[in-house]
Protein backbone atom coordinates (compact mmCIF):
# COMPACT_ATOMS: atom_id res chain seq x y z
CA UNK A 1 0.00 0.00 0.00
CA UNK A 2 3.16 2.64 0.80
CA UNK A 3 4.15 2.12 -3.11
CA UNK A 4 0.89 2.97 -4.11
CA UNK A 5 0.55 6.09 -1.61
CA UNK A 6 4.01 6.73 -3.16
CA UNK A 7 2.63 7.14 -6.25
CA UNK A 8 -0.23 8.99 -5.56
CA UNK A 9 2.29 11.46 -4.42
CA UNK A 10 4.72 11.58 -7.28
CA UNK A 11 1.49 11.96 -9.87
CA UNK A 12 0.27 14.36 -8.20
CA UNK A 13 3.44 16.60 -7.66
CA UNK A 14 4.35 15.89 -11.11
CA UNK A 15 1.24 16.92 -12.35
CA UNK A 16 0.55 20.63 -14.85
CA UNK A 17 -3.08 20.03 -13.57
CA UNK A 18 -5.27 18.40 -11.26
CA UNK A 19 -9.31 17.78 -11.46
CA UNK A 20 -10.57 16.93 -7.99
CA UNK A 21 -14.08 15.21 -8.31
CA UNK A 22 -16.05 14.57 -4.97
CA UNK A 23 -19.46 12.89 -4.28
CA UNK A 24 -20.93 11.42 -1.17
CA UNK A 25 -18.18 9.19 -0.38
CA UNK A 26 -16.08 12.32 0.57
CA UNK A 27 -18.84 13.79 2.95
CA UNK A 28 -19.32 10.18 4.35
CA UNK A 29 -16.34 9.81 5.66
CA UNK A 30 -16.64 13.22 7.54
CA UNK A 31 -19.03 11.37 9.00
CA UNK A 32 -22.51 13.16 7.40
CA UNK A 33 -24.32 10.64 5.51
CA UNK A 34 -27.60 12.33 3.61
CA UNK A 35 -28.71 8.33 2.39
CA UNK A 36 -28.73 6.89 5.91
CA UNK A 37 -30.79 6.70 8.88
CA UNK A 38 -28.09 6.29 11.56
CA UNK A 39 -27.83 7.60 14.68
CA UNK A 40 -26.63 11.11 13.26
CA UNK A 41 -29.86 11.26 11.65
CA UNK A 42 -31.70 10.47 13.86
CA UNK A 43 -30.17 12.60 16.96
CA UNK A 44 -30.38 15.55 14.17
CA UNK A 45 -34.01 15.09 12.59
CA UNK A 46 -35.32 12.71 14.87
CA UNK A 47 -38.80 14.70 15.28
CA UNK A 48 -39.29 15.22 11.38
CA UNK A 49 -38.60 11.28 11.29
CA UNK A 50 -41.31 10.75 14.01
CA UNK A 51 -43.98 13.14 12.24
CA UNK A 52 -43.23 12.33 8.50
CA UNK A 53 -41.66 9.48 8.37
CA UNK A 54 -38.60 9.76 6.03
CA UNK A 55 -35.83 8.19 6.82
CA UNK A 56 -32.57 10.08 6.01
CA UNK A 57 -31.45 13.77 4.82
CA UNK A 58 -31.97 13.01 1.27
CA UNK A 59 -35.63 12.09 1.97
CA UNK A 60 -36.18 14.74 3.57
CA UNK A 61 -35.09 17.06 0.82
CA UNK A 62 -37.65 15.78 -1.29
CA UNK A 63 -40.67 15.38 1.01
CA UNK A 64 -43.93 16.62 -0.11
CA UNK A 65 -44.18 18.71 3.61
CA UNK A 66 -47.27 20.49 3.97
CA UNK A 67 -46.86 23.84 4.80
CA UNK A 68 -43.86 25.89 4.34
CA UNK A 69 -43.23 26.71 8.11
CA UNK A 70 -42.25 22.63 8.13
CA UNK A 71 -40.70 22.68 5.08
CA UNK A 72 -37.82 25.53 5.91
CA UNK A 73 -37.56 24.02 9.40
CA UNK A 74 -36.09 21.13 7.82
CA UNK A 75 -34.12 22.54 5.35
CA UNK A 76 -32.98 25.31 7.70
CA UNK A 77 -31.65 22.22 10.40
CA UNK A 78 -30.06 20.48 7.93
CA UNK A 79 -28.11 23.93 6.88
CA UNK A 80 -26.99 23.99 10.40
CA UNK A 81 -26.23 20.49 10.41
CA UNK A 82 -24.09 20.51 7.80
CA UNK A 83 -22.38 24.21 8.32
CA UNK A 84 -23.25 25.98 11.97
CA UNK A 85 -20.59 25.84 14.61
CA UNK A 86 -18.53 23.71 11.94
CA UNK A 87 -14.72 23.81 11.29
CA UNK A 88 -13.12 22.25 8.24
CA UNK A 89 -12.57 18.68 9.42
CA UNK A 90 -9.56 16.99 9.37
CA UNK A 91 -10.10 14.98 5.72
CA UNK A 92 -10.92 18.68 4.19
CA UNK A 93 -8.01 20.07 5.72
CA UNK A 94 -5.59 17.25 4.52
CA UNK A 95 -7.53 17.24 0.94
CA UNK A 96 -6.64 21.00 0.50
CA UNK A 97 -2.97 20.60 1.84
CA UNK A 98 -2.56 17.55 -0.85
CA UNK A 99 -3.40 20.29 -3.70
CA UNK A 100 -3.29 24.08 -2.39
CA UNK A 101 0.14 24.60 -4.38
CA UNK A 102 -0.79 22.51 -7.21
CA UNK A 103 -2.94 24.06 -10.52
CA UNK A 104 -6.46 22.02 -9.49
CA UNK A 105 -10.04 22.49 -10.22
CA UNK A 106 -12.89 20.76 -8.08
CA UNK A 107 -16.37 19.35 -9.43
CA UNK A 108 -18.49 18.00 -6.96
CA UNK A 109 -22.37 16.92 -6.62
CA UNK A 110 -22.06 17.63 -2.44
CA UNK A 111 -24.30 19.78 -1.42
CA UNK A 112 -22.85 20.55 2.16
CA UNK A 113 -20.55 23.35 0.94
CA UNK A 114 -17.47 21.91 2.81
CA UNK A 115 -14.77 22.74 0.17
CA UNK A 116 -15.68 26.71 0.69
CA UNK A 117 -15.31 26.14 4.21
CA UNK A 118 -11.66 24.37 3.94
CA UNK A 119 -10.35 27.08 2.10
CA UNK A 120 -11.10 25.99 -1.21
CA UNK A 121 -11.79 29.45 -3.89
CA UNK A 122 -15.04 29.92 -5.05
CA UNK A 123 -13.19 29.74 -8.48
CA UNK A 124 -12.11 27.24 -8.13
CA UNK A 125 -15.39 25.44 -7.21
CA UNK A 126 -18.03 24.11 -10.02
CA UNK A 127 -21.10 22.38 -7.56
CA UNK A 128 -23.46 21.03 -9.95
CA UNK A 129 -26.15 20.59 -8.05
CA UNK A 130 -25.69 23.64 -5.72
CA UNK A 131 -25.40 23.83 -2.17
CA UNK A 132 -27.24 23.84 1.18
CA UNK A 133 -26.58 28.49 1.86
CA UNK A 134 -28.04 29.45 -1.19
CA UNK A 135 -32.03 30.80 -1.89
CA UNK A 136 -33.76 30.76 -4.93
CA UNK A 137 -37.44 31.05 -6.27
CA UNK A 138 -39.51 28.03 -5.96
CA UNK A 139 -40.72 28.54 -9.43
CA UNK A 140 -37.52 30.14 -10.93
CA UNK A 141 -39.53 32.82 -12.13
CA UNK A 142 -36.34 34.88 -12.83
CA UNK A 143 -32.62 33.27 -12.72
CA UNK A 144 -30.46 34.62 -10.33
CA UNK A 145 -29.73 32.87 -6.58
CA UNK A 146 -29.50 34.47 -3.25
CA UNK A 147 -27.18 33.86 -0.25
CA UNK A 148 -29.26 32.82 2.48
CA UNK A 149 -26.98 32.52 5.68
CA UNK A 150 -28.19 35.10 7.43
CA UNK A 151 -32.23 33.69 7.08
CA UNK A 152 -31.07 30.02 7.80
CA UNK A 153 -29.14 30.53 10.38
CA UNK A 154 -32.41 32.69 11.77
CA UNK A 155 -34.64 29.72 11.19
CA UNK A 156 -32.76 27.08 12.51
CA UNK A 157 -32.56 29.26 16.33
CA UNK A 158 -36.00 29.82 15.99
CA UNK A 159 -38.12 26.04 15.75
CA UNK A 160 -41.36 25.18 17.67
CA UNK A 161 -42.99 21.71 17.40
CA UNK A 162 -40.96 21.18 14.05
CA UNK A 163 -41.86 24.42 12.40
CA UNK A 164 -40.26 27.99 11.73
CA UNK A 165 -42.22 31.51 12.80
CA UNK A 166 -44.05 32.49 9.16
CA UNK A 167 -42.76 36.18 9.48
CA UNK A 168 -39.32 33.83 9.04
CA UNK A 169 -40.37 32.40 5.84
CA UNK A 170 -38.51 34.11 2.57
CA UNK A 171 -40.57 35.24 -0.22
CA UNK A 172 -38.78 35.63 -3.42
CA UNK A 173 -38.29 39.42 -4.43
CA UNK A 174 -39.68 39.57 -7.50
CA UNK A 175 -42.68 37.68 -7.47
CA UNK A 176 -43.50 37.04 -3.65
CA UNK A 177 -44.06 33.56 -4.12
CA UNK A 178 -42.27 31.06 -2.18
CA UNK A 179 -38.52 30.43 -2.37
CA UNK A 180 -36.09 27.07 -1.47
CA UNK A 181 -32.45 26.17 -0.91
CA UNK A 182 -30.13 25.91 -4.42
CA UNK A 183 -29.81 21.94 -4.46
CA UNK A 184 -30.97 20.32 -7.40
CA UNK A 185 -34.72 18.61 -6.20
CA UNK A 186 -37.17 19.65 -8.77
CA UNK A 187 -37.03 20.85 -12.16
CA UNK A 188 -36.93 24.17 -10.85
CA UNK A 189 -33.09 23.99 -9.93
CA UNK A 190 -31.57 27.23 -11.66
CA UNK A 191 -28.14 26.71 -13.64
CA UNK A 192 -27.78 31.18 -12.81
CA UNK A 193 -24.94 33.19 -14.36
CA UNK A 194 -22.91 31.47 -11.57
CA UNK A 195 -24.02 28.21 -12.24
CA UNK A 196 -23.02 28.68 -15.26
CA UNK A 197 -19.85 30.85 -15.24
CA UNK A 198 -18.79 27.66 -12.97
CA UNK A 199 -19.51 25.25 -15.50
CA UNK A 200 -17.50 27.33 -18.37
CA UNK A 201 -14.47 27.61 -15.91
CA UNK A 202 -14.48 24.14 -15.47
CA UNK A 203 -14.75 23.20 -19.35
CA UNK A 204 -12.27 25.68 -19.89
CA UNK A 205 -9.65 24.05 -16.92
CA UNK A 206 -9.96 20.64 -18.71
CA UNK A 207 -8.94 22.82 -22.29
CA UNK A 208 -6.24 24.00 -21.21
CA UNK A 209 -4.89 20.85 -19.61
CA UNK A 210 -4.92 18.65 -22.92
CA UNK A 211 -1.78 17.32 -23.93
CA UNK A 212 -0.24 18.13 -20.44
CA UNK A 213 0.67 16.23 -17.32
CA UNK A 214 -3.63 16.04 -15.79
CA UNK A 215 -4.22 13.89 -12.64
CA UNK A 216 -7.97 12.87 -12.27
CA UNK A 217 -8.69 12.66 -8.44
CA UNK A 218 -11.78 11.17 -7.64
CA UNK A 219 -13.08 11.00 -4.05
CA UNK A 220 -15.79 8.74 -2.98
CA UNK A 221 -17.89 8.64 -6.65
CA UNK A 222 -20.40 5.92 -6.80
CA UNK A 223 -20.86 4.09 -9.90
CA UNK A 224 -24.19 5.85 -10.37
CA UNK A 225 -22.53 8.81 -10.02
CA UNK A 226 -21.97 9.21 -13.87
CA UNK A 227 -22.01 12.93 -14.30
CA UNK A 228 -18.18 12.78 -12.40
CA UNK A 229 -17.31 8.97 -13.19
CA UNK A 230 -17.98 9.12 -16.78
CA UNK A 231 -15.96 12.22 -18.00
CA UNK A 232 -12.98 11.78 -15.82
CA UNK A 233 -12.98 7.86 -17.35
CA UNK A 234 -13.25 9.70 -20.56
CA UNK A 235 -10.71 12.48 -20.00
CA UNK A 236 -8.23 9.66 -18.91
CA UNK A 237 -8.59 7.35 -21.80
CA UNK A 238 -8.29 10.25 -24.61
CA UNK A 239 -5.70 12.21 -22.89
CA UNK A 240 -2.57 10.18 -23.64
CA UNK A 241 -0.42 12.06 -20.33
CA UNK A 242 -3.50 11.37 -17.89
CA UNK A 243 -3.65 9.99 -14.60
CA UNK A 244 -6.76 8.61 -12.91
CA UNK A 245 -6.41 8.46 -9.44
CA UNK A 246 -9.89 7.35 -7.22
CA UNK A 247 -10.43 6.53 -3.78
CA UNK A 248 -13.24 4.72 -2.79
CA UNK A 249 -14.67 2.09 -0.33
CA UNK A 250 -17.46 -0.61 0.39
CA UNK A 251 -16.66 -2.47 -2.98
CA UNK A 252 -17.36 1.11 -5.28
CA UNK A 253 -13.61 1.02 -6.35
CA UNK A 254 -13.79 0.42 -9.85
CA UNK A 255 -11.42 0.86 -12.81
CA UNK A 256 -12.27 0.04 -16.40
CA UNK A 257 -10.18 -2.33 -18.30
CA UNK A 258 -9.37 0.17 -20.89
CA UNK A 259 -7.79 2.54 -18.30
CA UNK A 260 -6.28 0.63 -15.72
CA UNK A 261 -2.82 1.16 -16.74
CA UNK A 262 -3.43 5.14 -16.36
CA UNK A 263 -5.15 4.06 -13.21
CA UNK A 264 -4.24 4.10 -9.53
CA UNK A 265 -7.34 2.65 -6.93
CA UNK A 266 -7.08 2.60 -3.43
CA UNK A 267 -9.93 0.97 -1.54
CA UNK A 268 -10.14 2.04 2.40
CA UNK A 269 -11.19 4.80 4.10
CA UNK A 270 -10.54 8.19 2.50
CA UNK A 271 -9.96 10.37 5.87
CA UNK A 272 -7.12 7.60 6.60
CA UNK A 273 -5.59 7.56 3.03
CA UNK A 274 -5.35 11.21 3.07
CA UNK A 275 -4.05 11.42 6.12
CA UNK A 276 -1.20 8.80 4.65
CA UNK A 277 -1.07 10.99 1.82
CA UNK A 278 -0.43 13.85 3.64
CA UNK A 279 2.62 13.09 5.50
CA UNK A 280 4.08 11.44 2.78
CA UNK A 281 4.39 15.20 1.14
Amino acid sequence: MKEKYSKVITKIQEADSIVIGASNGLSISEGIHIFADDSSFQENFGDFRKKHGFRSIIQGCFYPFPSQEEKWAFFSRMYEYFLINKEASPIMKNLYELVKDKNYFVVTSNIDAHFTLAGFPKERLFEIEGNCRNLQCSHGCHNQIYPGDEILSKMARNQENGKVLPSLIPKCPECGGSMQVHIEIDGNFLRDKSWQTMYQAYQEFIEKAHGKKIVLLELGVGARNQMIKAPFMNLTNLEECATYITFNKGGELYIPDVIAAKSIGIDGNIAEVLQQLVKLK
